[in-house]
């Protein structure tokens, strides 16, 4: 990315990223390496991130939180509370799981906490977008969360419990819902992303894709999806943000016009929330994983 983009005055964020807690986090990066056979690039601690968004001129970032299991909700949401509270860079998104019954009461203590965004992963939690279960939860984010969803892996669509069709279906069924699907819409999934979400209004952010996505299809979803539903997001800390500007611009060779739009789409999706967050210094020892 040229340097010369520190000289505008627009917000960078990389929107898709994950820091875990100091006491999960090396066994959360294993399960991470092992499931995509992709050796990390950091150790999945907030510290490294930031300092690797500094690094490569980035300003914001924004945190991601699963559940994989019910029992998981209410510490993963401790922790993107936490996180979002002590470092002004940080948006952290929060999750539910549609098993843990109490799912609503944790979106109205995100909303008041000032979590914008929820993040589900319906391949790690088991769960596919289609399946009823998930219905009230899209209907409880409509209007309220940016929902950001993992989409794709190494089934074929059709049996993977995430794809670019099902993400379509969402975005039909629930339209008032913010909804961004990751990994350029859906990893692995390439023609099914131009066939389902090229072209329509669900943001796609370009995360854990551009080493693995041919340029043809590269080439064609970007060609056909509006430039204002373009986000860069790196999956830290699978990959490095400053790695994947570089790594952007040379598959697409991006002008400067273009980079400016990149972080435009995400100050205006995370409008009214980009203001740094309060300080606090002890809440984080405070939340366990």
């Amino acid at each position: 990315m040229a340097q010369n983009h520190r000289t505008q005055p627009m917000i960078r964020c990389d929107v898709h990223t994950h820091a875990f807690h100091p006491k999960i986090a090396d066994k959360v990066l294993a399960q991470l390496e092992a499931h995509y056979g992709i050796p990390a690039v950091g150790n999945g601690r907030i510290e490294d991130l930031l300092q690797r968004i500094h690094a490569a001129g980035l300003d914001r970032v924004v945190v991601h939180n699963a559940a994989t299991s019910p029992d998981q909700v209410i510490p993963a949401n401790n922790w993107a509370i936490a996180l979002q509270r002590r470092y002004p860079e940080v948006i952290a998104f929060g999750t539910v799981h549609p098993d843990f019954p109490r799912w609503p009461e944790q979106l109205d203590r995100l909303e008041a906490a000032g979590i914008a965004g929820i993040k589900l992963h319906p391949d790690f939690q088991g769960i596919g977008l289609d399946d009823p279960r998930m219905g009230p939860i899209f209907e409880a984010l409509e209007g309220r969360f940016i929902c950001m969803l993992h989409v794709g892996d190494t089934l074929p669509p059709e049996r993977n419990p995430s794809s670019p069709r099902k993400v379509a279906n969402v975005h039909r069924n629930f339209p008032g819902l913010s909804l961004i699907a990751a990994h350029f819409g859906g990893y692995l999934h390439w023609d099914e992303v131009i066939a389902h979400l090229a072209g329509n209004n669900v943001y796609l952010d370009t995360s854990s894709a551009l080493p693995f996505i041919p340029q043809e299809q590269l080439d064609t979803i970007v060609s056909r999806h509006p430039r204002e539903r373009l986000l860069f997001g790196s999956d830290y800390p699978l990959f490095d943000p400053g790695q994947e500007t570089v790594l952007l611009n040379s598959r697409l060779q991006f002008r400067e016009q273009e980079w400016e739009q990149l972080w435009r789409n995400a100050a205006e999706l995370f409008a009214g929330i980009l203001s740094p967050a309060s300080q606090t210094t002890d809440e984080l020892s405070r939340h366990t994983s």
